[in-house]
């Protein structure tokens, strides 16, 4: 069996491990038995050696074996698509909560979500903060969260809530002070493991390491992307280019929004002050009534996602996407309070 010190020695030489060795130390990682020295050697070599899908598989491995289970949906006893919209953020366009008004969109259309997410990291308020103030329940235990996926085709899932083993990584990345594969690692670790997911990904040199992720860790179907500007979104001011992950296969794909009929914003269009406007774009946008830019990229990643469970056309699901946006929400907030 290989032992952490002659991991740590493979690093040091630049070497890429196997997923033996990955495994084995990212399931020591998360079970609290590495010593801090260790976790932190560990998660530098991996920076210095460079990260690949190998060990971000074996990590995301790790975090899914250690979360908590949605009873019905980690088990996959529930047969209906499952999807996702989370991003991996660090974009640091201050945008509003596109992601957000997507996922209460697709539920309020009557596909099952479930949003995996966190408080504000780049942008001027996280999923978490909006829909927090919004009367969205943030600590929902599992067996909750799969009573509103049920009952409400939505719950979201705060990520502190349903990663407890991350106790032991967290004080290591403070200390560290610098980018891990943790960085990378929360649009992955959805403990519902949803069938379908659109990733954006705000680094578009990160595309290929979190397709190859995704197909190593089993999805049904999803789309890597980056949009103009380096957003972590579709957006309307340039195309988004990344990968379309389908049949366990990988392959290039753009998505152009003024091919679908979507007029052409700018960035500066699609930003928010702090939390108090953020929450109070996304009450208009659900209602329907907020500014055309923010309107305009709700659906354009709106389209994308149904394109991923329906794989209409992406011509048909943009028209789709624009008519239920410009309608607003018909049901309500799911499971607001």
């Amino acid at each position: 069996m290989t032992t952490v010190s002659e991991v740590l020695e493979l690093l040091a030489q630049g070497k890429a491990l196997d997923d033996e060795q990955a495994d084995m130390m990212f399931g020591r990682l998360m079970d609290g038995e590495l010593e801090p020295a260790s976790a932190g050697a560990f998660l530098m070599g991996l920076r210095a050696k460079g990260e690949d899908s190998t060990d971000l598989a074996a990590g995301v491995r790790a975090g899914l074996r250690h979360a908590r289970p949605i009873p019905g949906y980690t088990d996959g006893q529930v047969n209906l698509p499952v999807i996702d919209t989370c991003g991996t953020g660090g974009d640091g366009s201050l945008s509003f909560n596109c992601s957000t008004a997507v996922a209460l969109f697709l539920a309020d259309m009557g596909y099952k979500v479930a949003k995996h997410g966190n408080r504000s990291v780049s942008s001027s308020c996280g999923s978490a903060d909006v829909l927090e103030a919004l009367g969205v329940p943030l600590m929902q235990s599992p067996d909750e969260a799969a009573t509103s996926l049920n009952e409400h085709n939505f719950a979201f899932l705060f990520a502190p809530n349903y990663h407890p083993a991350f106790k032991h990584i967290m004080p290591v990345r403070q200390a560290l002070g610098i980018r891990t594969l943790f960085n990378f690692m929360g649009p992955l670790l959805n403990p519902a493991r949803p069938t379908h997911q659109l990733l954006g990904v705000g680094d578009p040199s990160k595309l290929q390491l979190m397709g190859e992720t995704l197909l190593l860790t089993g999805i049904e179907r999803a789309m890597v992307i980056s949009g103009a500007g380096g957003f972590d979104e579709v957006t309307t001011f340039g195309p988004a280019r990344g990968y379309l992950i389908h049949d366990g296969i990988m392959e290039k794909t753009t998505v152009n929004p003024d091919r679908l009929g979507f007029a052409a914003h700018c960035a500066e269009d699609v930003k928010v002050a702090g939390k108090d406007e953020a929450v109070a774009i996304m009450q208009e946008i659900l209602a329907g009534k907020g500014p055309e830019a923010m309107m305009d990229m709700v659906a354009v990643n709106l389209a994308v996602c149904l394109h991923l469970v329906e794989q209409q056309s992406m011509r048909d699901c943009a028209d789709r996407a624009r008519a239920a946006v410009k309608q607003g929400l018909t049901k309500g907030i799911p499971n607001a309070g």
